[in-house]
């Protein structure tokens, strides 16, 4: 047994052995995988083992994709059969809604050359002869989904492993964990200790214990799940081929062949928990009772649609455990605070996923970025606030809806709320509708009779957010923006410490702000900030809220110079954003500070008294408008809040929410970071590249050198979506007229002070310029839009400035 190692994976299912075989893959073959037990033990040897490619995130269908690539070629490669049957997979809708989401997912295969198409039902019955398609609005069909053998999966990527170098020992729990002052790792086995620099937990059903070693607490909490597989059933021992996979969603099931009887699986709506307080180390190959009852409605409605399923008898119940994230996805990445402590916990598909993850941590580890923005999957997306309830309420929901769809920009209620600003009821009497954003309660819109929703389609809030923009624009509004991350950094080296950390470069005056990019590992945006100069050795950083933790990678990579500080305040400071053209008025009846141009101009900062309230007062606003951000103590939030909506009151102002705010940059054509901006894109693609300052050191600079001279791959453009009924929110794939594949949009509202629907996105570089048109597959159908040469409001930012 090796004594040092480049890594050590603890944790012997699939996706520990997914990631010791790509390491090694790419390079780092001294590697250990520790497992306690024999492979496959915990959740991986019970699972039904289906795979499928498409999924709503773009980013997830091209891993899920790669990773059924990838078993045909393991097994090529290993001599290992993973147990591949890939008779296809019938996708049924329902519902509109459901239609909406495969068409929208048939769309995103076009773009990637995908295999997925909609079938007629006549094709369908011919596919699969045992399904009742009535009902059935539309069907699309996967010609390579199916299944694979949990063990022969696992196996073939041990091997691999082994083929390369790496080596894996079997029957040996970790039995502590412990860091070192130079950062590294001992791991202590009783077989003996190994040190390394990097720690990587994959261990499944045991993955909190694991961490609590290094004291680590995780978000997770494990479940039952069951599925039956029936005795032979004499129509399907009659055909001469294997049937497709069905996916009825709609009726909350799932359903494949299994020998020469049906698989049929559920997640039922009377869920049950397990081990809530630890799973017992002595647990390995081990089933619960069988209890069908439980789902015995999703049951009867597999039945209706595969008549055939009642007449046969039950050969077997699998009822096994699997472990959950608060949203079902997986969380991954370096612990932010443990130097070379990499999760990878709570895979729930982990056969679609297998590969694509395995590589993605691998490009993480040996290259320290991955290719593609996984932000959904970074553990990082949540915080201490993620606690025991509330991942339990949340475990509770993913579970009972784990086929609902996810709608885009959907809210749900489970395990809320976790964390409240003090306006929280004073907004709940204004009528607000909230949403989350890393734990905290903020507002959506604000109207009492409409309550909150979420479809493809325009929502009844529509008209509310509607006249939220409009007030803005006409006049002012008062926008929440405490959900902003906000960092102070005091101290004789806070200059230079920030010039290293951003690319651009720090104000020099005191009351001068920037705006700055924080770059990736790959030379890409991994960030953008707006840094204020308070005083000669006081720094105000702001940046997005739900990426704090995230960031705090990037800041701990630049030491800090000695007798400066640097400190997260967003829990002990609160914001607003005060803007549109009457929002002067508004606030300059509460200060004594002159708020005029001369005196107060734009990207300008100045400690003000505003209702008697110390705020820092910064002239920027996200609407694209006449602004201003005012920062207050978290204590002095509800004057300042209730001073300033009185004071709009005259002036026909009032509160404003987050979709408002959405619609609001859109048109002014401003990017989010999360949304638009991402590490997979250049800053010269994202029209940033002149805040990047080549003549100074910066973190990454030689990430970013090495593709600073390269012509963007794709460029970032504001879209006129011609559409009347309904809007790009994010996904939508774009293509040429001629059905080529063009690029994606990443965020879209409708502009509602322009009366435009409009769109960001990335087209390919050289396929399009301002004028022409492109079509944006809208809920999967072709839409007529125009690439605009410059925002819809006020392009010249003559508002902004004025």
């Amino acid at each position: 047994m090796r004594t040092h190692a480049q890594a050590v994976v603890i944790g012997g299912g699939v996706i520990g052995c997914s990631i010791l075989y790509h390491l090694a893959k790419l390079g780092w073959t001294d590697v250990v995988l520790l497992e306690r037990d024999e492979l496959t033990s915990g959740s991986t040897w019970h699972a039904a083992a289906n795979i499928h490619g498409l999924h709503d995130s773009t980013n997830i269908s091209r891993l899920q994709h790669y990773t059924m690539t990838l078993y045909n070629e393991l097994e090529a490669e290993t001599g290992q059969s993973c147990g591949v049957f890939q008779p296809g997979s019938l996708y049924l809708a329902q519902t509109e809604a459901r239609e909406h989401q495969l068409r929208l997912q048939e769309a995103k295969a076009r773009r990637y050359g995908m295999n997925f198409h909609e079938v007629s039902r006549d094709e369908a019955e011919r596919l699969h002869p045992l399904v009742d398609f009535d009902g059935i609005r539309c069907i699309m069909f996967e010609p390579d989904g199916g299944n694979v053998d949990p063990s022969g999966v696992t196996n073939a990527y041990a091997v691999g492993a082994r083929q390369r170098g790496a080596e894996i020992i079997r029957f040996t729990p970790v039995t502590g964990t412990e860091q070192q002052l130079d950062g590294s790792w001992i791991v202590r086995t009783d077989k003996g200790d190994i040190r390394t620099p990097w720690v990587i937990n994959a261990a499944g059903l045991w993955a909190r214990e694991v961490a609590a070693m290094a004291g680590i607490e995780l978000p997770l909490m494990p479940t039952e799940h069951q599925y039956f597989v029936t005795e032979a059933i004499s129509e399907v021992e009659s055909l001469d081929r294997r049937l497709p996979s069905v996916a009825d969603r709609d009726g909350e099931y799932y359903l494949r062949q299994e020998g020469n009887g049906l698989l049929v699986g559920a997640y039922e709506k009377d869920m049950r928990f397990w081990a809530e307080d630890g799973t017992p180390l002595g647990f390995g190959h081990e089933l619960f009772p069988d209890d069908l009852e439980r789902i015995e409605e999703n049951m009867m409605r597999a039945i209706d649609r595969v008549p055939v399923i009642g007449m046969a008898g039950i050969k077997r119940v699998i009822n096994g455990p699997m472990i959950w994230s608060p949203d079902s996805s997986v969380l991954m990445g370096p612990v932010p605070e443990k130097t070379g402590y990499f999760c990878c916990c709570g895979i729930i598909p982990g056969f679609s996923q297998s590969g694509g993850m395995g590589q993605h941590v691998a490009e993480w580890l040996v290259d320290g970025e991955p290719k593609l923005d996984m932000f959904g999957w970074d553990m990082a997306r949540y915080g201490h606030w993620a606690g025991k309830e509330f991942t339990k309420a949340r475990v509770q929901d993913q579970y009972a809806n784990r086929f609902k769809i996810h709608f885009p920009g959907e809210e749900r209620e489970a395990g809320r709320a976790v964390r409240t600003r003090p306006i929280y009821d004073m907004q709940k009497e204004m009528g607000a509708k909230f949403g989350l954003n890393y734990g905290w309660e903020h507002p959506l819109f604000f109207d009492a009779d409409t309550p909150d929703s979420a479809g493809f389609t325009r929502q009844p809030w529509w008209d509310s957010v509607g006249r939220e923009v409009r007030m803005l624009r006409e006049k002012a509004g008062i926008i929440d923006i405490s959900n902003f991350a906000k960092y102070e950094v005091k101290g004789p080296g806070s200059e230079a410490w920030l010039n290293a950390v951003f690319a651009n470069r720090m104000p020099k005056s005191v009351g001068s702000s920037c705006l700055t990019p924080l770059i990736g590992k790959r030379g890409g945006l991994a960030g953008d900030f707006t840094v204020t100069r308070l005083a000669e050795d006081e720094f105000l950083i702001i940046g997005s809220g739900m990426a704090e933790r995230y960031h705090s990678r990037f800041f701990a990579d630049v030491p800090l110079p000695e007798g400066t500080h640097f400190s997260s305040r967003t829990e002990d400071i609160c914001g607003f954003n005060v803007a549109g053209p009457q929002s002067r008025a508004l606030l300059q009846g509460l200060t004594d500070t002159s708020l005029d141009t001369e005196e107060f101009p734009f990207m300008r900062s100045k400690r003000i008294r505003v209702a008697g309230v110390e705020t820092v007062a910064l002239r920027v606003s996200f609407t694209g408008d006449l602004g201003w951000e005012l920062h207050c103590a978290t204590d002095d939030q509800a004057k300042l809040y209730a001073a300033l909506v009185e004071a709009g009151k005259a002036l026909g102002a009032g509160p404003v929410g987050g979709r408002a705010l959405m619609s609001l940059r859109i048109e002014k054509g401003y990017g989010s970071w999360g949304r638009d901006y991402s590490p997979e894109y250049w800053p010269q693609e994202q029209g940033l590249a002149g805040l990047v300052k080549m003549d100074k050191e910066f973190l990454n600079k030689e990430a970013y050198g090495a593709i600073a001279g390269e012509a963007p791959r794709e460029i970032m453009v504001l879209l006129e979506v011609h559409s009347q009924d309904n809007d790009a929110v994010g996904g939508e794939p774009i293509f040429l007229p001629d059905g080529a594949a063009a690029g994606q949009v990443t965020s879209g509202a409708y502009g509602y002070s322009v009366d435009k629907s409009l769109a960001i996105g990335y087209v390919k570089a050289g396929l399009a310029q301002p004028g022409d048109t492109m079509h944006v597959a809208i809920l999967g159908r072709a839409v007529p839009a125009t690439i605009l040469s410059e925002p819809p409001f006020d392009p010249q930012g003559k508002r902004l400035r004025s």
